[in-house]
């Protein structure tokens, strides 16, 4: 089996910034997708940033230039930077990776999610 946890959410004053990780355990051959995605109250999950294997950074428009993701495989991390926070980013914000997972008879493709991390943004 395979776990993501988020860690480094929290409460932050507009105009500031958190680090958000994510951490993979289990029985990983390898990590392909890692995305971050986020659910504010009322509204749908939404992507936030996504950096496949091949290393294509993607971005909502709503945090251009404000969150840089990152990924360390060997120490299966992901990360999620986030600078000059606004109130509209308060959500949860998950974690989801396809990873590839050593069974018995070889390897199976899966997707997993964290459980997320609670970011508010307010003064």
């Amino acid at each position: 089996q395979v776990q993501l946890v988020e860690s480094g959410g929290g409460l932050v004053q507009p105009g500031g910034s958190l680090r958000l990780s994510c951490v993979a355990s289990g029985s990983i051959s390898s990590i392909g997708f890692v995305g971050w995605y986020r659910q504010a109250p009322g509204k749908e999950r939404e992507l936030v940033a996504s950096m496949p294997a091949d290393g294509t950074i993607n971005y909502a428009d709503t945090v251009k230039g404000r969150f840089t993701i990152s990924r360390d495989d060997g120490r299966k991390m992901a990360y999620l930077q986030m600078n000059n926070l606004k109130p509209e980013d308060t959500a949860v914000y998950y974690c989801r990776e396809g990873v590839l997972v050593t069974i018995s008879t070889g390897f199976v493709h899966r997707e997993f999610w964290g459980q997320g991390t609670q970011v508010t943004v307010s003064s």
